[in-house]
């Protein structure tokens, strides 16, 4: 998931897509699709490095929700990739991390 401002609509995502096609042919363009997400209740992080140790983060957010009488909705969890990957080191990585929770009663 990569987050887009908000002047940025369908048909203009459309249009990237269109553009980005003859530019370059890759397969992969046809899976992309743009979606809003609607607000919910979340705990988000920023996680800074490799992606191979997220699980560190997800601990602290566990743990805040734990602290704050909130559960995890599902494992499910959504990421919005801040740095690309194929100019920044994976030390220096930023990567938005979200969860759903829901308030324990």
């Amino acid at each position: 998931m990569i987050r887009q401002p908000n002047f940025v609509s369908t048909e203009f995502a459309e249009m990237a897509k269109e553009w980005a096609k003859k530019k370059k042919s890759n397969s992969h363009i046809q899976k992309l699709s743009f979606c809003k997400i609607s607000d919910r209740k979340c705990i988000q992080m920023m996680h800074f490095g490799s992606y191979d140790n997220e699980q560190k983060s997800f601990a602290i957010m566990d743990d805040f929700a734990r602290k704050n009488k909130l559960e995890r909705k599902s494992m499910k969890h959504k990421e919005i990739y801040i740095s690309d990957p194929r100019k920044v080191a994976p030390e220096k990585l930023k990567t938005v991390l979200r969860f759903e929770v829901n308030k324990l009663v």
